[in-house]
């Protein structure tokens, strides 16, 4: 499970070493991804191969399955970390989420999520109030 939240840097080839709390998890391989909220979803080789057989099981007849799988996989870009733990994230992706040189990487249960440092502290900020005000259950059974 991908908990806590890091703050790695970006290197002049767009490279970023995984936090070391991640690393087992993603040694054998991960697919990197456009996410929502203009981030990316880091996921593990295995964990992203049971996402994607959950997302072929929506019909082809749904235009919004249709859609999302479509700006879901063609931005899926493998990647097996070098010696020092280190992933290319690619110009593309990197565009997309508008990362810079500092980033956040967050722990997001199944996956972890790559933001630029500036829009992660934006979004929590903005987050925070409205986790704070939530009244009624926003997830079945937990509290």
């Amino acid at each position: 499970m991908f908990l806590g939240t890091f703050t790695p840097r970006l290197d002049e080839k767009g490279r970023l070493i995984l936090p070391a709390k991640f690393r087992d998890e993603l040694a054998g391989g991960l697919v990197m991804t456009r996410g929502q909220e203009r981030c990316l979803y880091v996921f593990s080789e295995s964990e992203f191969e049971a996402m994607h057989e959950r997302v072929r099981q929506a019909p082809l007849t749904s235009k919004q399955a249709r859609d999302y799988l479509r700006v879901f996989l063609s931005g899926a870009h493998p990647e097996t970390p070098d010696k020092q733990h280190r992933v290319t994230v690619p110009q593309g992706l990197r565009d997309y989420a508008g990362l810079d040189r500092e980033l956040a990487v967050i722990g997001a249960g199944s996956r972890a999520e790559i933001w630029d440092a500036q829009a992660w502290e934006t979004y929590l900020t903005e987050q925070e109030s409205v986790f704070s005000d939530i009244e009624e259950e926003v997830i079945p059974g937990m509290f």
